[in-house]
């Protein structure tokens, strides 16, 4: 950590021992959320999340391909992602890097865990099945990526349009039905900063905070969590951050719902 760095995360951490934070929200109030879908004409679906000022894009395509061995009767779902350098001074290209493993990783559990799309539904025929692809893109970094990437991946296979299949061919350029989502996943990301939580932590916020827990749930049940970083949660807390994130579901499943064209 540079000397500016330093400074900055020296300041995040006065301010929060005040109850403050950089940008004058509350500890557990997400910044403002945009959600625009369909922008990307020639994906399956596609949506774009502005949390603040990280910005995510998501792209779905789909592809025929033989089903897995242990489920011949079920499609599948693969979730990559791609930390572009033009997002932050800090990413590179090359490889794919264990930040955007982590992250592709994470979105994807949520999805997955939830049952959110219906595999049974992409099966085509015997030895096809349409697997679908969702690539997340990070344009701007300024915190929390696994909010913004979760947002925009679902809010893409809501959006996404199966191709038609008319013997033995894929005509891309009809998609007379929509994906079978059958439920919907939000997740919530916390840091804690010295003694202090707080939900949807900045660029600044994260390189202060010695923990951080991502909360992926629907209206029923948490669905996946992944803690990050060094430090840790009490029992107590965890809990307290479960009933935030159930309390914050319906809120961003409207932003969500709402986003749709």
């Amino acid at each position: 950590m540079d000397a500016i760095d330093t400074v900055k995360t020296s300041y995040v951490r006065e301010l929060l021992m005040k109850g403050e934070r950089e940008d004058s929200r509350q500890l557990l109030e997400f910044r403002p959320i945009k959600i625009e879908t369909g922008i990307i004409k020639n994906a399956e679906g596609s949506a774009m999340v502005d949390l603040g000022a990280t910005r995510v894009l998501a792209g779905v395509k789909t592809d025929l391909n033989e089903p897995m061995e242990d489920t011949p009767n079920q499609g599948n779902m693969v979730v990559s992602a791609e930390l572009l350098p033009l997002a932050s001074a800090s990413y590179e290209t090359g490889p794919p890097s264990p930040e955007a493993i982590e992250f592709a990783r994470v979105v994807d559990r949520g999805i997955r865990a939830g049952n959110c799309v219906n595999l049974e539904s992409l099966f085509v025929e015997e030895g096809k099945a349409w697997t679908v692809y969702v690539d997340l893109y990070v344009l701007n970094f300024n915190g929390n990526l696994f909010d913004a990437g979760g947002l925009a991946a679902m809010s893409a296979l809501l959006d996404t349009g199966v191709p038609k299949y008319e013997d033995s061919k894929v005509i891309r350029e009809e998609r007379p039905n929509k994906l079978k989502v059958d439920n919907i996943v939000t997740p919530t990301t916390f840091a804690k900063v010295a003694d202090k939580i707080i939900l949807d932590p900045t660029g600044n916020e994260e390189k202060a905070a010695s923990a951080r827990m991502t909360i992926a749930l629907d209206k029923e049940s948490v669905r996946s969590m992944q803690k990050g970083l060094g430090g840790g949660f009490y029992k107590n807390e965890v809990e307290e951050l479960i009933d935030v994130a159930f309390n914050k579901h319906e809120e961003l499943k409207g932003i969500m719902k709402k986003a749709q064209k």
